[in-house]
């Protein structure tokens, strides 16, 4: 049998990982979901994912452990809390903040500056209704001042915005923290960093985010959930927001999986999804905000000594925190 599987791994994450982990380890690695892989029987005591694959309840009894590749590990709460499982599970606790807080800010200057009709505009040169806004000056809030925010932060105050932060913890001296709906009644432009919890599923919704000044940019790089597609489709159509930059998605495992094999799907989410990625004034990325080659060789070298501290000691470096 094999000692551990991989499931979600792009061509460049493997290639990291067979640099990092031994060579008499017995490992497989895998492009798909658990689902998308249809895979009945479990193929190894031990696997890892990312966020988009979905455990299989008759999995659960002979799981021994899951490491999940993301600092995000609500999807392995859901999973351990459906199945009453006792399953180890892990996380990569730090290994991207750097990486994903550079694209938020650079989808938000993308979106002040018009670069998608830009783009659309070339093969005419045509200026017309090109004028878009400095990134310095503008007033940026960032939502949730963890790993990524605390980024997004330096960067921010690095092209000369005006900063202020969202948080439960002020832990940031040179950072003015303040409620969210003041900071978003002062924002000309908001970035989600937060995670995904009981409190935070749907936090930045219409009747929140119907009070930022008319125009303002919204990206969202940390989990879709925060930010219902429903409510941003009708900020757009309102003019209340003047961008939307995304990363992350609503069910967005059935999304990618969908389409990746160029299939429709129902659900009213996907389809506020594939009306608003029509819109110039909306960007969407397939949850890559993480990967450049620097997170990528981290990822693969914290995710090998994590797989090797399960199988030594039955634990992983940073297991998920029970609830």
């Amino acid at each position: 049998m094999l000692d551990v599987v991989f499931f979600e791994v792009f061509a460049e994450e493997e290639k990291a990982l067979k640099k990092y982990l031994p060579a008499t380890l017995k490992a497989e690695f895998t492009p798909h979901t658990i689902q998308e892989a249809k895979s009945k029987n479990l193929p190894a005591p031990l696997i890892s994912v990312r966020t988009q694959s979905v455990i299989p309840t008759a999995w659960s009894k002979r799981l021994k452990g899951v490491l999940t590749r993301s600092s995000g590990y609500e999807h392995l709460l859901d999973f351990r809390r459906e199945n009453k499982s006792d399953a180890a599970c892990g996380y990569l606790a730090d290994y991207c903040s750097r990486a994903v807080a550079e694209q938020a800010v650079l989808m938000a200057a993308a979106l002040l500056r018009k670069l998608k009709l830009q783009t659309k505009q070339f093969d005419r040169f045509n200026r017309d209704n090109l004028t878009g806004f400095e990134i310095q000056g503008r007033k940026c809030l960032v939502v949730g001042v963890g790993y990524i925010g605390r980024q997004v932060v330096d960067i921010a105050k690095g092209l000369k915005m005006y900063v202020k932060g969202v948080d439960l913890k002020h832990a940031q001296k040179d950072l003015k923290y303040v409620g969210l709906l003041e900071g978003i009644r002062w924002a000309d432009v908001v970035i989600c960093a937060l995670p995904l919890t009981k409190e935070t599923r749907g936090m930045l919704n219409y009747d929140v985010l119907k009070q930022i000044p008319r125009g303002s940019i919204l990206v969202n790089v940390s989990r879709g959930e925060i930010t219902p597609l429903a409510d941003m489709e009708r900020l757009l159509e309102e003019k209340i927001l003047g961008g939307l930059g995304l990363d992350v998605y609503e069910n967005e495992g059935r999304l990618a999986v969908a389409l990746r094999a160029n299939k429709k799907v129902a659900s009213p989410q996907a389809q506020s999804l594939v009306r608003l990625s029509k819109k110039e004034q909306v960007l969407f990325t397939p949850h890559n905000a993480f990967n450049t080659y620097e997170s990528v060789e981290r990822k693969a070298q914290e995710s090998a000594e994590s797989i090797m501290a399960f199988i030594k000691t039955g634990k992983f470096l940073n297991p998920v925190p029970q609830e």
